[in-house]
């Protein structure tokens, strides 16, 4: 059956979120805590939980910080617990939360049985892509596997050129890829799209780590990805170390190279 249809109130808050993404990072962010509030304050339904759940996606797309991560994380747990009273049988958006909780270290109060298999499924998840291996082919037609790259620190990147969030993450990429490969990084770009359309980007935007080429997006089938940019860092020796839900800035991908000892 078909969703209720928002209310009003629900409506103008709908609006707001697709106002988030043209803005610069410090008014996003401004605007993403109050829209955290706003929700927050709304009357109980299953809209409210959907607009929690819309603006949990769209604040991982931006550097919001850990304090407005955490209140929008909280607003969307409430959200659902809240709901849970009313239908505890309501497909609810658990997995949202649970990502925010495993690749964010944020907290949250729901424990229900919904929401605990929920993590298993993502801890399963997380399993399968820590035990991955690969071999793909990079646009000059040199073959590059995972497992051959023990000694390495490796930034998996699934990425693609129509890809706004995908685009805005590269420079960083980029410039941290000329920084820290004297030291052992090796930064991978994993497209699903033609060879051709990738290297006329590759070379318009000067990118300097491989590009590979993940033929009928295969790849990101085995590991789940069902949504990009999506970035995995694998430690010297082959360890997933971390991951990123959404689009990183220079800061954050520092952080995640940490946990892998490169600093």
């Amino acid at each position: 059956s078909k969703p209720a249809p928002l209310t009003d109130q629900e409506k103008a808050i709908s609006l707001q979120l697709r106002q988030l993404r043209p803005l610069p990072d410090k008014e996003r962010a401004e605007l993403t805590s109050k829209l955290a509030a706003e929700i927050a304050a709304l009357p109980l339904s299953l809209g409210k939980v959907r607009l929690a759940a819309g603006l949990a996606g769209l604040s991982t797309e931006t550097d919001c910080g850990r304090q407005i991560l955490q209140q929008v994380t909280t607003t969307l747990s409430r959200a659902i617990q809240d709901f849970e009273k009313i239908d505890a049988n309501a497909k609810l958006p658990y997995g949202e939360v649970a990502q925010l909780v495993r690749f964010e270290g944020l907290q949250t109060s729901l424990n229900s049985a919904a929401y605990l298999a929920a993590v298993a499924e993502l801890d399963t998840t997380n399993r399968l892509r820590a035990a991955a291996d690969f071999t793909l082919t990079d646009l000059h037609g040199a073959t590059w596997t995972l497992s051959q790259l023990r000694g390495k620190v490796v930034v998996v990147n699934f990425w693609a050129t129509w890809c706004p969030p995908c685009r805005k993450e590269i420079p960083d990429l980029a410039s941290l890829y000329e920084e820290f490969k004297g030291k052992g990084l090796v930064v991978l770009g994993i497209s699903d799209e033609e060879a051709a359309k990738l290297s006329e980007y590759a070379a318009a935007k000067s990118i300097p780590y491989p590009i590979l080429l993940d033929a009928r997006h295969k790849l990101q089938d085995t590991l789940h990805i069902e949504g990009i940019p999506k970035s995995f860092v694998y430690d010297r020796n082959g360890k997933l170390v971390a991951q990123a839900i959404d689009v990183r800035t220079r800061r954050q991908f520092l952080e995640m190279l940490a946990q892998a000892g490169l600093q």
